[in-house]
């Protein structure tokens, strides 16, 4: 893999000749691209700015010389300053999270898009597969897991490996090809989109799988990244979390609970309020009615796995979904279905057929795990209060898509001295403290800043977020070890 990653780094000039570079032309003092128009930007909450849309074609697949073109799209927040310097390209999250989109998000993080505009252009990408550069269809495939169905992990196992072979084929047939939708095609992209802006560097500013990708281009394209800032990192062989360091998670949970009286005085034990929920529905699984939109009610079986997948999905932000978990759990400890009725209401557990995004399948599959980690995966998740809900349907698809997994070169983490600031929130639920030291330990000229109190997204907790990212941009020293954000109430309220 390393060398194919070597053999591509050289063949990326060469292979900019088959895209549309950009143009630049210079009027009243605005710089403009080929493939661009000027708009006017509008977030889903009302405000407005000058922006420019524009796009780029990249090849599907660089492995294979018959590849289709696909379009890659962006939206350009020009720099405020009078000179022109590097551009700083968002990486969204997800995998299949839109950068366009996540300016548009109402009270997210256009304020920050706005505020990064001092340092350079702020480029708004869509990956490959993403938002607007996505020409891919979802597959709706045959695979059902019933609502009563008994979950064992053979069962859904079976269930979502048939789904990915019948969506591949799905996918085949519309003459899209599969083996395109990987990080190192991602990354290369970035370096495509360098050359579009005729820029000797650039700037990556990513978050979660945004970071992934960050941390794959600073291996592929090192001398072309001025700086990088990123948050929650995900390592390269961290696609799958290790569910230890999940239960790590949870004792700090408790610890900031007990710094509220309230909250300490319901929630003694967290860690033993859910392995007695879990343990109930291990013993004797509970049959309850599912509202439907219709008013109607279906049976559902709710076990320890559905709990599992709930908890996955509400951990990542103390000052988001964590009180809903702890509501949760609370109830059904005490033999109430009320917090869990309403929780259904949104669609967290249905018997739709298993559908897939070619983007976020693919690319959790090609970057895949080493065997060595997912032996210690599996070993962790026999007693881990989630198992390996976290990452689901990772790691069973682990190589399930044939010659998409990108091998263990590419999992070894970066090493270089490319100035990066990293962003870790103590209260993290899904890229953990230990797992972010550990993607980021090749990196020589790192400054780790700690969101105290700070879940998943730490970006826009506080103006003291954006002043350190400001202050690192301006190549100033960071002495800001860490950032203290306020708790919400963790009680609940009667």
């Amino acid at each position: 893999m390393l060398s194919k990653l070597i053999k591509l780094s050289k063949l990326m000039l060469i292979g900019s000749l088959l895209m549309n570079v950009a143009i630049a032309n210079e009027q009243d003092g605005t710089r403009i691209y080929a493939n661009e128009q000027a708009i006017v930007f509008e977030t889903m909450d009302g405000l407005t700015t000058d922006a420019f849309s524009g796009f780029m074609l990249v090849p599907e697949n660089r492995n294979n010389p018959k590849s289709r073109m696909i379009t890659v799209k962006y939206v350009r927040f020009p720099a405020t300053g009078k000179s022109h310097v590097t551009p700083i390209i968002y990486l969204s999250g997800g995998p299949g999270g839109s950068g366009i989109d996540t300016a548009k998000y109402p009270n997210f993080r256009f304020p920050l898009f706005m505020a990064l505009r001092e340092f350079g252009d702020v480029i708004a990408l869509d990956q490959r597969g993403t938002g607007a550069s996505n020409d891919t269809p979802k597959c709706v495939s045959s695979q059902v897991i019933g609502l009563t169905d008994v979950l064992t992990e053979p069962l859904v196992t079976q269930r979502y490996q048939q789904a990915v072979t019948e969506c591949v084929a799905f996918w085949q047939s519309k003459d899209i090809d599969v083996l395109g939708y990987t990080t190192v095609q991602s990354a290369l992209d970035i370096n495509d989109l360098r050359l579009h802006f005729k820029a000797e560097k650039v700037t990556l500013w990513g978050i979660s799988y945004g970071s992934h990708l960050a941390l794959a281009a600073m291996k592929i394209m090192p001398d072309n990244i001025d700086k990088v800032v990123m948050a929650s990192a995900e390592g390269l062989n961290q696609t799958v979390k290790l569910p230890a360091q999940t239960d790590a998670y949870f004792g700090r949970l408790q610890q900031a609970i007990n710094t509220q009286p309230a909250a300490a005085a319901q929630f003694p034990d967290i860690i033993a309020m859910i392995k007695r929920v879990h343990k109930r529905l291990g013993e004797k699984p509970m049959l309850v009615g599912m509202p439907q939109k219709d008013g109607a009610s279906k049976d559902l079986l709710l076990q320890t796995p559905h709990l599992q997948g709930m908890a996955s999905a509400l951990v990542a932000d103390p000052h988001r979904g964590v009180g809903h978990l702890l509501a949760l759990y609370f109830t059904l400890d005490k033999g109430s279905d009320v917090v869990l009725q309403e929780m259904l209401k949104h669609g967290f557990i249905n018997d739709e057929p298993i559908t897939l995004n070619l983007m976020s399948t693919a690319m959790d599959i090609a970057s895949g795990i080493s065997d060595e980690r997912l032996a210690l995966v599996n070993q962790q998740a026999k007693t881990a209060l989630l198992g390996a809900a976290l990452n689901f349907p990772m790691p069973l698809l682990n190589k399930a898509i044939a010659n998409l997994d990108l091998g263990d070169d590419f999992r070894q983490g970066p090493v270089n001295n490319i100035p990066t600031l990293l962003l870790t929130g103590t209260l993290d639920g899904r890229t953990y403290i230990e797992g972010q030291q550990e993607a980021t330990a090749g990196l020589k000229a790192l400054t780790q800043v700690m969101v105290v109190n700070g879940g998943h997204n730490v970006f826009m907790l506080s103006p003291k977020v954006t002043d350190v990212i400001k202050t690192f941009l301006k190549g100033e020293a960071v002495t800001t070890a860490a950032i203290e954000v306020d708790l919400p109430s963790f009680a609940m309220k009667h």
